[in-house]
């Protein structure tokens, strides 16, 4: 499979992309980086003990032995060919060396633990690292929102869309992961070329409350200083731009649609994302 830039800027939170690949079949897909030293203990299909608090989980999770979101460093190359052919401005994503930069500067005193992130869309059911535990969890002050910019992918300069991030207000309802210590250093790495892949996000550790105690979370939240950042959309103007927007991996409103029917297989609450589809499908006529 050949990656394309519109692909590439969906990588953070898109929950149709593992469909995509699913239905293309293992013979279209792209060879994936698999490490597999000191995996023993990870092997697929995950061991009992990751969904002890979450059994319902344990289907609905994609191994990233067979994710299309793990992937290396040497697929940026191809990507980097592309937009050049296709005249991308200077920019249109983050530098390896300032994304290593700053996955060093956020972990830097945590190499040594095990460490828990927050999910809130695709990382959920498709994390792409290898995770020893997952607990549901609840992040006080931050709530889902359709407020970044998509010119591509289900978007366009001519007809944007919007991808959903966090931003502060309200409550978000989801799952924490745990990667084991020992693996921190290699999973971040992966998880670092797909969420902080275009920079729109800020890295940032909160505390996440779960039924078996809080834990300190990784969480990717929207950077308000990023030029994607569209805080200022009515639910209409939001439900409109998603209603109408299309790119080359679909319509925008596929993605909504696409967001809401996992959250709803997961049990994850969320009303505002049902209200928003909701007025995006009137929109749709």
């Amino acid at each position: 499979m050949c990656w394309s830039i519109a692909r590439a800027l969906q990588l953070e939170i898109d929950p149709t992309l593992q469909e995509d690949v699913t239905a293309a079949g293992p013979s279209n897909r792209s060879d994936l980086v698999i490490v597999t030293e000191n995996l023993q203990d990870y092997a697929m299909p995950f061991p009992d003990h990751v969904f002890h608090h979450t059994p319902a989980l344990r289907e609905l999770v994609t191994p990233p032995d067979a994710s299309d979101m793990r992937f290396g460093q040497e697929r940026f190359a191809e990507l980097d060919e592309q937009a050049e052919a296709e005249g991308w401005p200077p920019g249109w994503r983050m530098e390896h060396d300032a994304r290593e930069a700053n996955r060093q500067e956020v972990l830097s005193d945590r190499w040594a633990q095990d460490l828990w992130v927050f999910a809130y869309g695709s990382l959920i059911w498709d994390p792409a690292v290898y995770v020893d535990e997952y607990r549901r969890g609840v992040l006080d002050g931050w709530r889902r929102s359709f407020c970044m910019r998509l010119e591509g992918g289900r978007g366009s300069h001519a007809r944007p869309g919007l991808m959903a991030a966090l931003d502060q207000g309200g409550r978000c309802d989801g799952v924490v992961f745990r990667i084991a210590a020992d693996l921190v250093e290699q999973e971040t790495a992966f998880m670092w070329r797909r969420e902080m892949f275009a920079g729109a996000y800020c890295p940032v550790f909160l505390e996440v409350a779960t039924s078996q105690g809080p834990v300190d979370a990784l969480v990717f939240i929207m950077d308000r200083t990023n030029h994607r950042y569209m805080p200022h959309l009515t639910d209409e103007e939001a439900a409109r731009m998603i209603a109408l927007a299309e790119g080359g991996l679909g319509s925008n409103f596929d993605y909504l649609d696409s967001l809401v029917r996992h959250l709803n297989d997961l049990s994850i609450h969320d009303d505002h994302m049902k209200r928003l589809h909701a007025l995006a499908r009137t929109f749709r006529g």
